[in-house]
């Protein structure tokens, strides 16, 4: 690919759906808020922690994932992982992101909801107004506690209602079907919640655990979901219904035998609406805009065709109706 095709991805209005912020804390800014914190971290330098990111499946990943959370203590540490992401997506030509945050990976280790939510509030609010970058909040529950857990964590965010567009499931898939936590997702979808689940990629049951977000809870959206291609049905159902999937080139190369660009181009193909986002940046080594590249390259994806994948990432968002607009003009723009 040329220059050309280089500047055009860099063009490219994009919409991200599928970012972790605690997944976004780059190793630079653990040691700062370490020495803030008062603690001291296992590394002499953020080269060393960055290498030390050697990741062959998800548990492995997950290990370094909460454990690089401790640094995060105060309002200000939160605001600063949030501003530090929303930069950098800006940057990267990012107009709408839906960023997943993990309550209970804080409120487990004594760190209060209000903290989070209220630091990483501040920090969406200051891109909205400087950086022209709109934001939503999805929560989500942690699969490997207890679904009563996740229920009082939903509890707590009511108070909140007005900052969470959407509810997610992620973590540990191993022996943690999303049909647990169904009655937890039946409550939130009560209060007005839109709901999305992580089914990752190569897990055991994989298109078992897709059916049942689809089937049995009803999501509007699935995270990863390319093994639903085990499934012409269910690939068949996800369609009928608008069911987007929000998937993650680069981290899958760190947790499977791949990126998957060949099952993302085949459920493009299909008129599935897949989109493209970049999952956990700062362990995988790669934002949204790194990502596409991965496509581009390894997929052959057209410049229509990367056009296409950012229409069906805000089709499925819940961004509001006119973000949505605008984000539209901007890439009948580019076109």
């Amino acid at each position: 690919m040329d220059a050309m095709d280089d500047d055009f991805i860099t063009r490219l209005p994009k919409c991200e759906l599928h970012v972790h912020i605690e997944g976004t804390l780059e190793p630079e800014l653990k040691f700062v808020l370490a020495e803030r914190n008062g603690m001291e971290l296992p590394y002499a330098s953020a080269e060393e922690m960055r290498a030390a990111y050697q990741f062959d499946d998800l548990a492995s990943f997950l290990a370094s994932y909460y454990e690089g959370m401790g640094v995060l203590q105060t309002e200000p540490d939160f605001y600063d992982l949030a501003w530090a992401y929303l930069t950098k997506a800006s940057e990267q030509g990012v107009h709408y992101a839906e960023i997943f945050f993990d309550p209970q990976a804080h409120t487990s280790r004594g760190v209060p909801f209000d903290i989070v939510i209220r630091g990483i509030r501040r920090a969406q609010l200051d891109a909205e107004r400087r950086l022209g970058l709109h934001t939503a909040l999805i929560l989500c529950f942690l699969r490997d506690f207890q679904m009563e857990y996740a229920m009082a964590t939903l509890l707590e965010a009511l108070p909140y209602r007005e900052w969470i567009v959407g509810v997610g499931l992620d973590s540990d898939e191993r022996g943690n079907p999303p049909g647990r936590f169904a009655p937890v997702f039946e409550r939130a979808r009560r209060e007005g919640f839109l709901i999305t689940a992580h089914c990752d990629v190569d897990q055991q049951n994989s298109a078992e655990h897709i059916r049942q977000c689809v089937q049995d809870i009803g999501v509007d959206r699935i995270d990863h979901g390319s093994n639903v291609l085990e499934s012409p049905d269910l690939v068949a159902e996800i369609k009928r219904r608008g069911i987007g999937l929000t998937c993650c080139p680069i981290s899958n190369s760190w947790v499977s035998d791949g990126t998957k660009t060949g099952l993302i181009k085949q459920l493009l193909d299909q008129d599935v609406k897949v989109s493209i986002n970049s999952d956990d940046p700062a362990y995988f080594g790669g934002y949204v805009a790194d990502n596409l590249v991965v496509m581009r390259d390894e997929a052959g994806l057209s410049q229509a065709e990367l056009i296409t994948l950012q229409r069906n990432a805000i089709n499925i968002s819940w961004a509001p109706p006119p973000v949505k607009q605008d984000f539209r003009d901007r890439l009948e723009a580019l076109a």
